[in-house]
């Protein structure tokens, strides 16, 4: 069986969920198994990470029921038949699995939908599906259309499940360590072994493969690029050239689930040029600045800012931008070069709870999501508590075509100097990013520190250039 946290951890989150909820029936859809090119050809099954979280049972094919009101805690699911065990070895009984999660009653899942008719007109509460086999499931249990199940799920229910994954326990925080040191071990195998004349995907299967050789996996699809403009590029075609800089954001994913997620920007070469590392500090200063910020109380949407700011003094200095800064970051101005986000919540998912949807997670009802481009990118703008943790990772992108887009309708020409700016037009894009953990009065670095200033990647990079 993989490996769990103990019985009494997952009793003790189910308790909070059921205090928090008051009464009404909780239903959790766990993953099946998905098919690649043909039916038994899997992708490697991931479990719903709500499902883990309180129920801890990492296999296919589970669906469980709280009934708050009658205190009754129940997975549904099948023991392997004869012929499965010949493929797939022996399993436990899913009633030996169910006790090691403090669950006393199991049933087959053929008697679901008989299970849930029995409620009748008592309210029954599910999180929303982003597997089309997990909609089908809820269409045929309650006799709806695909359309109608959207407008079913229970705001009640992921307000509740937000409010208690939100908050990361000791043990969590250790899980999520182990993955950002083992992604830490992925970022160093890069920065040793990346050279002139290689292709991006041979650095793909580098770092895959620390993530696996730990037991786990990655956290998500690693973005390995010279071409760092593009935000989330999974090409790996390009051949590493001298001069170029090389973005890598990957990370990964513990044995138990919990996301690694680090970004480093490096020379191909041994060293950056000097507008490399004039663009580069100036990410790293915004980077420092929004790291200083975090603290309980703090609206994240306030540190995105203070890090926007900071990225327009330095674009200004460059000559880049000009005028009144104030003015133009509160137009978005500075989003012509950080079109995104300055981080997410990190957890059993390397997004965080980003299936439940931002409005819930990131914003509340005194604070809605901003409709500004760039600003509009941002999951999280709410206020920071004990216990979040959270990424920081901004960047400078220059993209010839928003460039050429915004030159051409002139906008913001009282902010922007178009001129200066075509210097920059084929440099690329940087980006640097860590996960922190937000304490009682301010915030720690989670995972062993990896090498982040110019000295030290251009000292780490010399070194590979002399093997």
């Amino acid at each position: 069986m993989d490996k769990i946290f103990s019985t009494a951890t997952y009793k003790e989150r189910r308790a909070q969920l059921k205090k928090k909820m008051g009464s009404g029936v909780l239903l959790f859809l766990g993953n099946e198994e998905s098919s690649s090119n043909f039916k038994d050809n899997w992708y490697p099954f991931r479990q719903d990470s709500t499902f883990l979280y309180f129920f801890g049972l990492d296999m296919p094919g589970l669906t469980a029921v709280i009934d708050v009101d009658q205190e009754v805690e129940m997975l549904f699911g099948d023991n392997l038949t004869t012929e499965e065990t010949i493929w797939q070895g022996l399993h436990p009984p899913l009633s030996d699995l169910a006790i090691k999660v403090g669950v006393e009653k199991t049933k087959p899942k053929s008697e679901i939908a008989e299970f849930l008719a029995s409620l009748s007109d008592r309210p029954i509460h599910f999180l929303p599906p982003y597997r089309p086999e997990n909609s089908q499931k809820l269409a045929s249990w309650f006799n709806k259309s695909l359309q109608e199940i959207p407008s079913m799920v229970s705001v009640e229910f992921i307000k509740a499940v937000v409010s208690l994954r939100s908050i990361k326990s000791d043990e969590e925080i250790l899980e999520i360590s182990k993955a950002v040191n083992i992604s830490v071990s992925m970022h160093k195998k890069l920065m040793q072994q990346a050279k002139p004349g290689m292709k991006e995907y041979e650095l793909l299967g580098l770092v895959t493969g620390e993530a696996l050789s730990h037991g786990g996996n990655v956290s998500f699809p690693p973005i390995i690029t010279i071409e760092g403009q593009i935000l989330h590029n999974h090409n790996y075609s390009n051949t590493l050239l001298e001069g170029k800089m090389l973005l890598g954001d990957f990370g990964a994913e513990s044995a138990m689930h919990y996301a690694g997620d680090i970004t480093r920007t490096i020379p191909v070469g041994s060293s950056f040029s000097d507008s490399q590392k004039e663009i580069y500090q100036i990410v790293l200063n915004a980077y420092q600045t929004a790291v200083a910020a975090l603290r309980p109380g703090i609206r994240f949407k306030e540190v995105h800012l203070l890090a926007c700011k900071k990225l327009a003094e330095g674009l200004k200095d460059l000559g880049i931008m000009k005028g009144n800064l104030d003015e133009a970051v509160d137009q978005g101005v500075h989003a012509l070069f950080f079109q995104c986000g300055l981080g997410h919540m990190m957890g059993l998912d390397v997004h965080d709870m980003e299936d439940l949807g931002e409005e819930y997670l990131g914003y509340t009802e005194d604070l809605k999501k901003s409709s500004q481009f760039g600003l509009k990118s941002l999951r999280l703008g709410k206020e920071l508590e004990k216990g979040f943790v959270i990424t920081i990772e901004p960047g400078i992108y220059f993209i010839p075509k928003l460039i050429d887009q915004w030159q051409a309708e002139n906008l913001h020409s009282d902010y922007i100097n178009y001129e200066k700016l075509a210097q920059y037009r084929n440099f690329g894009g940087i980006r640097v990013e860590d996960g922190y953990l937000i304490t009682e009065t301010g915030s720690r670095l989670l995972g062993e520190p990896l090498e982040i200033e110019i000295k030290d990647l251009e000292q780490l990079r010399e070194k590979q250039s002399n093997l």
